[in-house]
């Protein structure tokens, strides 16, 4: 059986690493009917909609998508497709795996953290204000009991899918009495269901520098909007950046999985992009599908080649081309799958 998915191009590099990416997933066997779709800065000029209504409409069918950097138009309307995409599909639970692979530029050896950001709400929820006679701007942070609930309820659920065995909870209720207040309080609530994962709370400051410090005294981490889309690259800059890191926006009934490095328009077409984001974001959606053992296939194939260093892009040293690694990658797949 093939699964459908919506494909999304994207824009600068998005069209190779999306190559790339396909190319590694068919490798491990598992079969999908592709349905190509356009959205960011090349449906812009395709269409004058940097999101277009074919594209809604085929993750509404398929409720599955794979998606290329975006490069959101100046001027569209839009604050972020990549925004727009999960608040229309209500993709609320955004996850980021950061796990070292050989060879890479990270600080520290043996990282393997997971952070579950809430992805609809708090100050990205975008209700903002601004009082012109003043010159006043205000923009609201909004937490919700439901947003709250659904997205701990997630990752404890998850982290116990995964067998991590501590979750933390950052917050700034020290000073956010109210929004930081209601977040820690549903999580202190929802922890006593799962008392075999241990649970405790950190201030983000506090977050910040511990995980600069000692990233191995952690394990699984949960917060707010905009507090995961900072910690969540400060933790890719432990695993050797946005370049080698996957993501996953997650809802009750369809997931988007992207890349969340730019669309680097400046390399685009040259064939030296490093694919490896949007290949552990393919990892991810195999995993999403219960498709372990290819997920499993892809990253154990990623650590040997990323440990031989032979094939590596121009930015971890190598000499390999986009499509160049993306071969190496996919034999290797193959020959996991069949041993």
């Amino acid at each position: 059986m093939a699964y459908s998915a919506t494909l999304i191009p994207g824009d600068g590099i998005g069209p190779e690493v999306v190559r790339a990416t396909v190319t590694v997933l068919e490798a491990t066997g598992v079969e999908f009917d592709w349905d190509e779709q356009q959205a960011g800065l090349s449906a812009f000029e395709a269409t004058g909609d940097p999101l277009p209504e074919a594209t809604l409409a085929s993750i509404e069918t398929t409720r599955l998508a794979l998606k290329g950097p975006l490069t959101t138009p100046i001027g569209s309307g839009f604050r972020s497709v990549n925004v727009g995409l999960r608040q229309a599909f209500d993709c609320y639970a955004n996850l980021r795996p950061c796990v070292t692979l050989p060879n890479t530029q990270g600080p520290f050896e043996g990282v393997d953290l997971i952070l579950y950001r809430e992805n609809t709400e708090g100050l990205y929820a975008g209700i903002e204000y601004f009082d012109e006679r003043n010159q006043i701007a205000d923009s609201i942070n909004r937490i919700t009991r439901k947003g709250s609930e659904r997205i701990v309820r997630y990752a404890f659920e998850d982290a116990k899918r995964r067998g991590r065995k501590r979750l933390t909870l950052v917050h700034k209720a020290n000073i956010l009495k109210e929004s930081g207040g209601l977040f820690l309080s549903i999580g202190r609530e929802i922890a006593e269901e799962y008392p075999e994962i241990a649970f405790d709370d950190r201030i983000i400051d506090n977050m910040a520098m511990q995980l600069v410090i000692r990233p191995d005294e952690y394990d699984a981490i949960v917060t707010t909007n905009m507090f995961g889309d900072i910690l969540s690259d400060l933790m890719a800059g432990l695993v050797g950046g946005l370049g080698v890191t996957g993501s996953a926006n997650i809802g009750d009934d369809c997931a988007l999985f992207e890349a969340v490095h730019g669309s680097a328009p400046d390399i685009a077409g040259k064939g030296i992009a490093n694919p490896t984001a949007l290949i552990r974001s393919g990892e991810m959606m195999l995993r999403y599908l219960g498709e372990t053992a290819a997920a499993d296939a892809v990253f154990q194939a990623l650590r040997d080649v990323y440990g031989e260093k032979a094939s590596l892009t121009g930015d971890l040293g190598g000499t390999a081309t986009t499509s160049e690694f993306a071969d190496t990658l996919a034999a290797r797949v193959r020959q996991i799958v069949a041993a």
